[in-house]
């Protein structure tokens, strides 16, 4: 079994917030690949589906911890404890300040980089699970953080995040099959990270 962790806060004032993003990439992949209803297990969400992939077919646990970003790793540990899954069966995606609005990077293992909700998890289940980064963009001040973070995606950047959503879900199955590079490719190719605005000189 595959599991997927999506990064969130489960009130629904945050539902739309940009620090949801990692929600919102599981709510897709379990609406477009019919996964069962959601359901309390864990402390958090989780649904259960079977994706078809070139390997073949491949068993998934989407969840959505109910513990507040900050704790995720205490539900994520919690399911990958009892369903016995291994760190490099594990996927979470999150939001990423360190990438520009729009950009998509999977990686494996490496540092939190500040990412409380990746240090929880590092902490209870491993640093080297595979990370799905959501460029968010920075709001250039360090005390502005928590603010973005916590505000919705503003309607400027909704069409890209509707696309990407939907090359995350669409590319999905090379993910579940193990095909890293072309689940990123694919992923890139569907959804290219906007270009920021060219300069204009004086």
């Amino acid at each position: 079994m595959l599991l997927i962790a999506g990064l969130g806060n489960p009130e629904p004032k945050y539902l739309a917030n940009r620090h949801n993003v990692g929600f919102l990439v599981v709510d897709a992949i379990a609406q477009d690949h019919g996964f069962g209803p959601w359901r309390e297990k864990f402390n958090a969400w989780v649904s259960e589906g079977v994706v078809q992939t070139d390997k073949g077919p491949k068993k998934v646990l989407l969840l959505k911890p109910k513990t507040y970003y900050n704790n995720a790793g205490q539900a994520v540990g919690a399911a990958a404890a009892f369903y016995r899954i291994a760190p490099e069966d594990i996927t979470v995606f999150h939001d990423e300040l360190d990438l520009a609005p729009g950009k998509f990077r999977l990686k494996t293992g490496g540092g939190h980089g500040g990412n409380n909700g990746m240090r929880s998890i590092s902490a209870h289940v491993s640093p080297d699970v595979r990370r799905g980064r959501i460029g968010i963009g920075h709001p250039g001040d360090k005390n502005r953080v928590t603010g973005y973070v916590l505000s919705d995606f503003p309607k400027a950047e909704q069409v890209w995040l509707g696309d990407l959503l939907d090359a995350i879900s669409r590319a999905f199955p090379l993910l579940a099959a193990g095909d890293l590079d072309a689940f990123q490719t694919k992923v890139t190719h569907l959804a290219p990270a906007p270009q920021p605005p060219a300069s204009s000189e004086s």
